[in-house]
């Protein structure tokens, strides 16, 4: 699918989950004497509150239109009452943020970020690239889930182990799999705009839409708001059950986000996590 129609596609979708009752109360949507056959607005009333032609928003969700300029995309994107995130991805999609020059999620972490892992001492953490790829990692990290140190490079990823590890990590039993879908597609819809050359990331994409029916379909739907705290019920092969919230914080300017596993003060899991502390530590994946 191409750029364009991907906006189409993105501007349809968002109209049809909007209702006539979403609009602001101050907006006058115009006058229909046809029957509201299915729920969502019609492109007439997103027009109107976006202040375009009716003609010229036809043609861009059939991506028939020229590229909308900042402007109109701002309009659209307050008709379509988007969040922060849709409206990063609005613009991705309409080209007025270029993509990356190399071509390719960052894999080099900075020295800060990488002094930041090392001294979470006892709070299993990692770090991700935009791809998804565990990029560096810290010793609770290794205790908690397992060495990745010894995974080929190219399984050392969380997608990819959410689908190939299933049942054999500590992750392959998560409270909430759709939770985790919703944001790794999320995730990747974001970076696939980034790096649109990136191939490794189209297989990727691919790989994870054909094992995962909860990813095809929030990546069928253009979710693009990432779940930043996921509660996962884990078991691990020497501490057992395990309620952990599972947090992703994204490292402004550097293309990297921190994933963090934590538990309720005071619980059984809480004192768990506790005996995972070790030296503070961090391997770098090469």
């Amino acid at each position: 699918m191409s750029s364009q129609e991907d906006l189409a596609d993105f501007l349809r979708r968002r109209r049809e989950g909007l209702r006539p009752e979403d609009a602001p109360a101050h907006a006058t949507l115009p006058p229909s004497q046809r029957a509201r056959r299915t729920p969502g607005l019609r492109r007439e009333e997103v027009a109107a509150l976006a202040q375009v032609s009716v003609s010229y928003y036809e043609r861009l969700e059939q991506a028939r239109a020229p590229r909308p300029s900042p402007q109109v995309l701002s309009a659209l994107a307050r008709a379509l009452q988007l969040t922060e995130a849709e409206r990063d991805h609005l613009a991705r999609l309409a080209g007025q943020v270029l993509p990356t020059e190399n071509g390719s999620a960052p894999e080099h972490v900075p020295e800060d970020a990488q002094q930041l892992l090392g001294r979470l001492d006892g709070i299993p953490a990692y770090i991700v690239n935009e791809r998804q790829d565990i990029v560096a990692w810290n010793a609770a990290a290794t205790a908690l889930i397992t060495d990745f140190s010894r995974l080929p490079p190219g399984l050392r990823n969380l997608t990819r182990i959410a689908t190939r590890f299933r049942g054999t990590l500590c992750t392959g039993a998560p409270g909430s799999e759709s939770d985790f879908s919703l944001h790794a597609a999320a995730q990747l819809r974001a970076a696939s705009v980034r790096y649109p050359t990136d191939n490794g990331l189209a297989e990727l994409i691919n790989e994870f839409a054909t094992h995962d029916p909860d990813f095809a379909r929030s990546w069928h739907n253009h979710v693009v708001r990432p779940i930043p705290i996921v509660r996962k019920n884990l078991h691990h092969p020497s501490l057992g059950a395990l309620e952990i919230d599972r947090h992703t914080l994204s490292l402004p300017g550097s293309g990297f986000s921190l994933v963090m596993y934590t538990a309720e003060a005071g619980s059984a899991s809480a004192a768990a996590l506790r005996s995972l502390r070790r030296p503070p530590g961090t391997t770098r994946a090469m």
